[in-house]
């Protein structure tokens, strides 16, 4: 089986029930097979990612929908330790927060994001925002194997 047949795994780390309905509902119509994760804190990201129980059998995803308000460890300090380790340093993320500080864009790309995103307010446009990430990250967007 070729690695464009395989499906996209994403991780969302989102601890706001409504912005993760709204993208899993945005996400039925991807093109491409997607296996959204979805865990609710900072912590329990890094427990996902490095495969601490309860998540052992967890498979390394391709790219990472991160919000930067979150409880335990905010998506900064995620991010952080995220870029600080070798296995998991090439896993592209996306900041998708309510933030639009100029403070937390240049913060988050000097930690090593690959791109930010405020959400919109209102159903329309976070479905248009969600479609957008589709078409370009998991469409026209070569991303790293998941060695």
């Amino acid at each position: 089986m070729s690695r464009q047949a395989d499906p996209i795994h994403v991780l969302m780390v989102e601890d706001d029930e409504e912005d993760i309905e709204l993208t899993k509902e945005s996400l039925k119509s991807s093109k491409v097979t997607l296996n959204l994760q979805v865990v609710e804190d900072g912590e329990q990201a890094l427990f996902y990612l490095r495969k601490t129980p309860p998540y052992t059998e967890a498979t390394r995803p391709d790219l990472i929908l991160l919000d930067l308000n979150l409880p335990k460890k905010n998506g900064r300090e995620v991010l952080a330790e995220m870029r600080q380790d070798d296995s998991l340093r090439s896993i592209p993320v996306i900041i998708l927060t309510t933030s639009d500080q100029e403070e937390d864009v240049l913060k988050t790309y000097q930690l090593g994001a690959n791109c930010y995103i405020t959400k919109p307010v209102g159903l329309d446009q976070f479905t248009k925002v969600v479609s957008s990430i589709d078409n370009f990250w998991f469409s026209i967007v070569k991303l790293p194997s998941r060695t």
